[in-house]
């Protein structure tokens, strides 16, 4: 069974930094690619960035280019977001899924999330 445990999130002001972690268990975990979604009260849930099995290559949404990171650690089976110059329109629950569990921006099965609120 695929668990995702997300972790992290919090208050925090515009400007500000928050690193989140995604632990995962229930799959080889460095056979897959993964994804961080992200959904704010009231909109559809956003896809946000996925990096591939291995962490060779990385996208991103436009929203989120040039001040999020993602990265993994295969040997420790945990997924993460660095997120940088936080806006309030970051202000959403964060998720982490499987890449191959992603469409049509959802991803199912997902973890509890984590949330992340920004504001002065």
């Amino acid at each position: 069974e695929v668990q995702l445990v997300e972790s992290g999130g919090g208050l925090v002001q515009p400007g500000g930094s928050l690193r989140l972690s995604c632990a995962a268990s229930g799959f080889t975990f460095r056979s897959y690619g993964m994804s961080w979604v992200r959904q704010a009260p009231g909109k559809d849930v956003e896809w946000v960035s996925r990096i591939t099995y291995t962490g060779t290559s990385t996208y991103y949404a436009d929203s989120v280019k040039g001040r999020f990171t993602i990265s993994r650690d295969n040997a420790k089976n945990m997924l993460y977001l660095q997120m940088n110059s936080l806006k309030t329109e970051d202000t959403a629950m964060y998720y982490c899924a499987r890449s191959v569990d992603c469409s049509g921006g959802d991803c199912q099965p997902r973890g509890q999330g984590t949330q992340v609120t920004v504001s002065s």
